[in-house]
């Protein structure tokens, strides 16, 4: 794949050339030269006025193989990923049978191999993600697992908690924590507020949420192991990691796209397609969740990319599923929340692959293409023709949102 990419602004923090408007010429899939002007025949990308970065990551996708095709495949699904500027995605173990032993592991890597976006499967902290024993941990860490979490499914035993940390500690992997309290959230919907009691149904209080938080703080620093936690969304969550990291204790953490831009005011006309987990919360955790971005306490933003067939989300709002598709949107909503773009693209494309410790794509010379070309100004229709899961279940369809990625590039392989 032979490409010169014309007067883009260069944002990357490991690059000489940061900041910087040139040409970038690229042969084979390797960034051969980077200069203020570059002419040479062949195909020619006209990026004046638009940026270029490192390719962004997922640290939190959901795709349905193995077991939930029907949702959604390695194919569609790292297209949509591919469309939204991601070049890697970790794929949570949400699936059946769930990624619990090597065998999964493997699978998934034989099949994503020769992808234009990298793939990274993760592995279930227990067996059969059921929270009681412990999984094939470092079978499937030898075997390419970078860290492993029980998905969207709390760990609810404190004691195979402490033992998946200690246990992982042992060979230097992450232990991912989805921080809900089942016993204080119940079987309830939504956040519980205002908009829970305007709507007559029962929410799910931040304390569900910060109560775990605070326990596996607490094991993390037992154990002097690290620890990430997937997708905080409370004041509350923000004010224990930010206090956790000024100890010193090796933590951190993620937030979902789509919790900087909605609150649960969203859910009064009962729309299935805003019912997410954690849930929508209030414009002051919105506002504390952008406050822990800048200020560095959330380390990562994650598009918590969630499909579902049709007859999953056309339902009544009470016995629909949880969840949004989020690959393609995320770029733009980071932007809708009024982030700094040197900003966005630490939390998207930097800090996502520091935290599994892989490999940071650079733009310079002799460095493989890994990168994004994206338009922030430019806006765009999200809908049915244009998006790429196999499942349609976001909000945003039908809607126009700022910020166009325009081509992703990594593996040799071009998408635009």
């Amino acid at each position: 794949m032979n490409l010169l990419i014309k007067s883009a602004t260069i944002i990357d923090p490991n690059s000489p050339f940061d900041q910087q408007t040139a040409d970038i010429l690229i042969e084979k899939g390797v960034i051969t030269r980077i200069a203020g002007q570059i002419h040479v025949d062949g195909d020619m990308m006209d990026a004046a006025g638009k940026c270029v970065s490192p390719g962004f990551f997922d640290l939190n996708c959901n795709i349905g193989e193995l077991g939930l095709e029907t949702k959604e495949d390695l194919y569609t699904g790292t297209r949509a990923a591919a469309a939204g500027g991601f070049t890697g995605v970790a794929l949570m173990p949400n699936t059946i049978p769930p990624v619990h032993s090597k065998a999964e592991i493997e699978y998934l890597l034989n099949r994503a191999q020769k992808n234009l976006v990298d793939v990274y499967p993760l592995g279930a902290i227990s067996h059969k993600r059921e929270g009681k024993d412990l999984a094939e941990m470092y079978d499937m860490y030898l075997s390419g697992a970078k860290a492993f979490t029980d998905g969207n499914r709390p760990v609810q035993d404190a004691g195979l908690m402490e033992r998946a940390l200690l246990y992982a500690q042992g060979f230097d992997a992450m232990v991912f924590s989805y921080p809900e309290d089942t016993a204080i959230a119940g079987k309830a919907k939504i956040n519980e507020g205002e908009v829970s009691t305007l709507m007559g149904m029962k929410g799910i209080p931040s304390l569900a949420e910060e109560l775990m938080i605070a326990r596996d703080l607490y094991l993390a620093e037992y154990t002097v192991s690290k620890i990430h936690f997937s997708t905080i969304s409370t004041v509350r969550s923000v004010e224990l990691i930010r206090e956790a990291k000024r100890k010193g204790l090796e933590v951190t953490c993620d937030v979902a796209a789509h919790h900087l831009v909605l609150t649960d005011e969203a859910l009064t006309g009962f729309d299935s397609q805003y019912k997410v987990k954690p849930p929508l919360r209030t414009k002051d955790d919105v506002d504390a969740l952008i406050a822990g971005l800048e200020d560095g306490t959330i380390d990562a933003i994650v598009s918590q990319h969630t499909p579902h067939e049709i007859e999953f989300k056309d339902v009544e709002f009470e016995v629909a599923e949880y969840g949004m598709i989020g690959l393609q949107t995320a770029f733009s909503l980071a932007i809708k929340a009024g982030l700094d773009i040197n900003l966005i693209v630490q939390k998207l494309a930097i800090s996502p692959r520091e935290i599994l410790n892989i490999d940071i794509p650079v733009i310079a010379e002799g460095q493989l293409a890994n990168l994004v070309l994206f338009d922030l100004d430019e806006e765009w229709e999200y809908s049915t023709k244009n998006n790429r899961s196999k499942s349609c279940n976001s909000p945003f369809i039908g809607q126009h949102l700022k910020g166009r990625v325009l081509l992703t590039i990594n593996n040799n392989h071009l998408y635009k």
